[in-house]
């Protein structure tokens, strides 16, 4: 890549053949585009439909399976073959058509987001989609343009451009033609302007130098985009448990295999009886369960503005123990927004509502009303922005100063802005280095000149004051108080200063300023977001960490951080050069340092990527917010990368998750959808873990014991995949309880089996295991009953247990009386559809002898169902104990 910054403009236009006054030509620009391709950042290639199915069998739970289901047809078992791999192609189904989904939208979202651009070509002003344009084209730009390409600058008038989302600084960069030096770092090259970033006011004409990947937010997208992705907790979870279920599998496979060698059992049923406890031992309805949970949480979110691209990533959400986050526009509207006008005489005007728009109110006496329409008059004249009302919406573009001061006119009383353009006879834009603008217009046949910028600045101007509308000689040890009063509180200020004569002067010019009367001092702020404090709130009650990564001065983020209660004082506030003195430093100083602080201000990019890696380091779970370019390495490196939707591609793109509306609360209740989404996987697992305990242990009982199996393969298939299945499905549209957000993050490396849900799932599994071995000996010694009967019993016993056994897995502290079954109304469903089905399945004599299972007395299927009823009197009392 050229330095183009170090070489002259003109030399640039010979190097890359073009033309300041035609542009390229047509046949040019489709050589290039041919040559170059299109105007299009580096992205990750997504994979098709077909690789996303395919992937789905690379799950480690998914893969014993598939040994299963082949073993079983190679013993001849068709039946059971088929169910397993029914099973696993509505798991890969299922995870397919969501992920799909979650992608598209992604991809509708950046559709919606077409910018446009104005070149000059065959000599005339064309506006193009940005995709096509190509190195060399002359491109013209006004204020609100997008820059989607690298230019090099030629003319510029009052040129200002927001670079954060490269630099990651708030405050508009004045740019100019002028040749700089070749070692000058990015954030100082005046003459350039990088795609990405946006003109906020004046205009300008430049040379593109670089496109698509090439451009400087390209080698930064080609770097991230392409790097590996964090894996999601449960990912690892299930990772583990599938390990050790397999580990489980193949020794119990040895010992049974060893039991029934000794008693000279065949070879083949010692083969059966190995599939079969498999079977058991394999829960065949999680992959399809722990799809759909994290499904229905994905769209749950999605009606909360939280966009999941990735299903894995809902769980690893509800797993944060911190928040790094923007302050402007996530935490803040990003609208500066003026809320005090302070008079002279030392009134102070309190202006309600927020943003750019008319809604809000001058809290004022009506002695003020002249004052505050002249300093309303000034406001509109002296201004370069645009803000307007249209078909129900507000449009804007400019400085964000400016926008605000029209907003305020607005709430003033002042209606058609546009009619007071007739009024101006000149304009001195604003530029940084000057640190004010000035108007010169006609009103009422005098020739006033108004000026407006830093407090310091414009007292060069004034001689006079207005107090009570008369003009008195100015105070301005007086007026500096006042700024820096407001300063320390956190506002931006400006001043606004006027004067008129009967004659109008010579020339415009900034010598003819002076002699101005101060009108007032403006104190602006970019508000909070009115449902941020409370969000915070919650997260404080949910044992999360809340701090705030900023770009804007340490003062401004104090009140904002103070107003939104993540700090309580000053101390707790990091600057960029300390964070620069504590890495180097060494990381167990540097550790200590951040951990400390709430408030990170004026930091830079590779600061936000240490301070996160700092925060992993020292075991937490970290969330990271961006929109720009320049948040992109640290949303790759944090445990889950959130990007905004106003943000950037390449911060959609890194993100694993996008928040549609910007807005802090949206990520905290993804958070409470995450951690009802984990609780509701773990209700699922504690249902089909149980019930697979209980299976083994009827199942090892009968072979000690010298008694036949109770359930052969298909009816444990029968129960592991449709009555289980069913609950699980059931089960995956539990609302969550509600103090889930009042307790503390768990801890990502915890195992899904902590103490509570494994002594539950013992329990409750060798419960049912008993009671179903007992009545099995029952039905077998007492009553003579014929083993196919008996296992007809033993059938519908085990769909009476785990439909009252899906009552216990409702919550794991919880009684399940105290659970209202209408907050989850699929419970009764799901019931009621697994008694119609096994009924059916009993009945029809096709189907019964494919399930191997015969027709019962009513009165029979009554004994069954009490019989089951001692899970659920068990599960209570183990509660009660519990909970003393």
């Amino acid at each position: 890549m050229k330095n183009w910054h170090s070489i002259e403009y003109e030399k640039i236009i010979k190097i890359l053949k073009t033309n300041l006054d035609t542009g390229l030509s047509s046949v040019e620009v489709k050589k290039r585009l041919n040559e170059f391709g299109e105007n299009i950042l580096p992205h990750k290639k997504k994979d098709g439909i077909l690789k996303i199915f395919i992937n789905k069998f690379l799950n480690p739970i998914i893969l014993i399976l598939l040994v299963t289901t082949i073993i079983s047809f190679v013993i001849g078992e068709y039946i059971d073959g088929f169910f397993i791999m029914l099973v696993i192609l509505l798991d890969a189904i299922l995870g397919t058509i969501q992920e799909v989904k979650a992608e598209n939208s992604a991809d509708s979202l950046q559709k919606l987001i077409k910018v446009n651009t104005k070149v000059i070509r065959d000599s005339v002003e064309i506006e193009i989609d940005s995709k096509l344009i190509v190195v060399g084209d002359i491109v013209v730009f006004n204020p609100g343009d997008k820059i989607s390409a690298d230019i090099r600058l030629i003319l510029s008038n009052n040129l200002t451009v927001d670079e954060s989302i490269l630099t990651g600084e708030s405050t508009a960069t004045l740019k100019n033609n002028k040749l700089i030096k070749e070692e000058t770092i990015l954030p100082n090259r005046t003459n350039m302007l990088y795609a990405g970033t946006v003109v906020i006011t004046g205009r300008g004409i430049g040379v593109v130098v670089q496109t698509a990947a090439n451009t400087e937010i390209g080698a930064i997208t080609r770097n991230v985009i392409m790097a590996n992705d964090t894996k999601a907790p449960i990912v690892i979870r299930m990772e583990k448990f599938a390990k050790q279920i397999s580990i489980f599998i193949g020794i119990a496979a040895i010992i049974l295999s060893f039991l029934l060698y000794i008693k000279n059992v065949a070879p083949k049923e010692i083969f059966f009886s190995v599939v079969a406890l498999s079977i058991s031992a394999i829960p065949e309805g999680l992959p399809v369960a722990l799809t759909l949970v994290l499904s229905i949480a994905s769209n749950r979110m999605l009606k909360k503005n939280v966009l999941v691209k990735k299903l894995n990533s809902v769980e690893s959400l509800g797993s944060c123990t911190v928040i790094a986050s923007d302050k402007t526009g996530t935490l803040t509207v990003n609208q500066q927004t003026a809320k005090k006008i302070v008079l002279l005489n030392g009134e102070i005007i309190d202006v309600t509502g927020s943003g750019y728009n008319d809604i809000g109110e001058v809290i004022s006496d009506k002695k003020y009303e002249k004052i505050l329409n002249e300093i309303a008059l000034f406001s509109v004249i002296n201004n370069e922005a645009h803000l307007v009302k249209k078909n129900n919406d507000w449009e804007s573009f400019g400085d964000s100063i400016d926008i605000a001061l029209l907003s305020l006119a607005y709430k003033i009383g002042f209606k058609d802005l546009d009619k007071y353009e007739d009024y101006i006879l000149d304009i001195i834009p604003y530029e940084s280095e000057k640190k004010f603008s000035a108007a010169f217009f006609k009103k009422n046949n005098a020739y006033c000149t108004t000026v407006k910028g830093s407090v310091e600045k414009v007292l060069e101007f004034c001689s006079h004051m207005i107090i009570d509308n008369e003009k008195v000689k100015i105070n301005k040890e007086a007026v500096l108080k006042i700024n820096d009063d407001l300063a320390s509180q956190g506002y931006r200020i400006i001043a606004i200063a006027s004067k008129c004569e009967k004659k109008q002067k010579e020339n415009n010019s900034l010598e003819k300023i002076n002699e101005l009367s101060l009108y007032a001092l403006i104190a602006f702020i970019d508000p909070i977001r009115p449902e941020a404090l409370e969000s915070i709130k919650k997260c404080g009650k949910a044992g999360i960490k809340v701090v705030m990564i900023t770009g804007d001065h340490p003062l401004t983020s104090y009140y904002i951080a103070k107003e939104l209660k993540i700090l309580d004082n000053y101390k707790e506030i990091a600057t960029s050069e300390e964070i620069k003195k504590y890495f180097e430093m060494g990381s167990e100083h540097f550790d200590k340092f951040i951990a400390s602080k709430k408030v990170f201000s004026r930091v830079t990019p590779i600061q936000k990527l240490q301070i996160v890696e700092s925060y992993k380091r020292s075991g937490e779970f970290v969330a990271v917010t961006g929109d720009g370019v320049n948040d992109a390495p640290a949303m790759k490196a944090a445990n889950i990368g959130i990007a905004m939707g106003s943000g950037t591609d390449v911060a959609k793109e890194t993100g694993a998750m996008i928040i549609t509306d910007d807005n802090f609360l949206s990520i905290v209740s993804g958070i409470e959808e995450g951690r009802h989404a984990y609780s509701n996987v773990r209700k699922v697992i504690y249902l089909l873990i149980s019930c697979g305990i209980a299976e083994i242990l009827f199942f090892i009982l009968s072979i000690i014991f010298n008694y036949p199996i109770p359930l052969v393969a298909v009816q444990l298939l029968w129960i592991n995949l449709v009555t289980d299945g069913i609950q699980d499905a059931a089960l995956a549209f539990e609302k969550g309880e509600d103090d889930v957000m009042n307790k503390k993050p768990r801890n990502p490396k915890e195992k899904i089996f902590n103490r509570l849900l494994l002594e539950e799932t013992l329990i409750s599994g060798f419960t049912i295991g008993l009671i179903v071995f007992m009545v099995w000996i029952y039905l077998l010694k007492k009553a003579g009953i014929p083993v196919q009967t008996a296992r007809g019993y033993i059938l519908i016993l085990m769909v009476f247990m785990q439909n009252i056994h899906v009552l216990n897995c409702r919550s794991e502290t919880k009684s399940a009386f105290k659970i209202p079954l209408k907050n989850n109304p699929l419970i009764i469903f799901g019931m009621i559809t697994i008694l119609i089905l096994q009924i059916i399945v009993s009945e029809t004599p096709f189907l019964s002898t494919i399930l191997k299972t015969t027709s019962l007395p009513f009165l029979h299927i009554i004994y069954m169902f009490l019989l089951a009823l001692p899970v659920l009197i068990v599960m209570e009392i183990y509660k009660k104990l519990k909970n003393r």
